[in-house]
């Protein structure tokens, strides 16, 4: 059962108490222990949400930092190629002189 569904009718329940006063006590205990039963659910519910928020958060932020990593190292790299010189550093790749054996 949807638990907001279940407090909703619950809720209505208590407000459709018909006025016998055994029935009405019975009928009120249970929807009670219904609703504690409830709100005891969606607490679990919210404290397992609120620890998934936690870990995905640390993961985000070291992934962050990674990525911020990895960054400064491509741009350190792109600037040692840069700086080479034609010859001595990385050689262009030619399509036609690059080609396999097998072709």
């Amino acid at each position: 059962m949807n638990t907001l569904s279940g407090i909703e009718k619950n809720m209505n329940e208590l407000n459709s108490i018909d006025s016998k006063p055994s029935n009405s006590q019975a009928k009120l205990s249970d929807t009670q222990a219904d609703l504690q039963a409830q709100v005891i659910e969606l607490q679990m519910n919210l404290s397992h949400l609120e620890v998934t928020v936690e870990r995905l958060d640390e993961v985000i932020t070291r992934q962050d930092r990674d990525i911020q990593t990895l960054q400064r190292q491509v741009q350190f790299i792109y600037k040692q190629v840069e700086s080479q010189d034609g010859e001595g550093g990385v050689a262009p790749f030619d399509v036609v002189a690059d080609r396999p054996p097998h072709y």
